[in-house]
């Protein structure tokens, strides 16, 4: 690499992590089960970046969650645990904003449907959580965890199945099916 290209590589990676760290970071600590252990996973992972011979910017994000997430099962499998974050941790990395009594009946409604999601099976959460945290097609879903897309579609509909009525269950009768 040439001494002006230095510059815009800086930039250019630079300008990927304030993108796609937090979501990273997030992604790789529902994996590991530590925020600590996601923050080094992360930084691997744009190091991994700078010394491989990644896609164009078309399929970088893509890129960026499959070696993510790779090095995380690495980690867990090291340390022989895979355990999501807790509640309490899921809750120290968002917003801290004050709300009014609207926001407070929406994050009950978000803490029931989080407790849904975490009694799900490891692999429909993980696709849950690629689709609806981070974007992913079905297809990419499935270049992230090598299954099929078909299979990712069939685990997020089951998902939604399964939260949707555990929801309904705990609001009563009046929900309806």
């Amino acid at each position: 690499m040439g001494g002006q290209q230095a510059p815009e590589v800086g930039q250019w990676l630079e300008s990927l992590m304030r993108r796609h760290e937090r979501p990273l970071t997030r992604y790789a600590a529902r994996i590991t089960g530590d925020v600590e252990r996601a923050r080094d996973v992360v930084q691997e992972t744009f190091l991994r970046l700078l010394s491989a011979n990644h896609p164009g910017d078309d399929h970088l994000a893509q890129w960026l969650f499959t070696v993510c997430r790779n090095r995380a099962l690495d980690v867990a499998r090291k340390e022989h645990r895979m355990s999501p974050l807790t509640e309490a941790q899921a809750r120290s990395q968002s917003s801290r904003e004050a709300a009014p009594p609207a926001a407070a009946q929406r994050r009950e409604t978000l803490g029931r449907t989080l407790q849904a999601l975490q009694a799900l099976p490891p692999n429909q959460q993980e696709v849950v959580r690629l689709k609806f945290q981070n974007g992913f097609s079905y297809r990419q879903i499935a270049a992230i965890t090598g299954l099929s897309a078909s299979n990712v579609g069939f685990l997020i509909h089951t998902a939604i199945r399964t939260i949707r009525q555990k929801l309904q269950a705990a609001t009563g009768p009046a929900g309806g099916a």
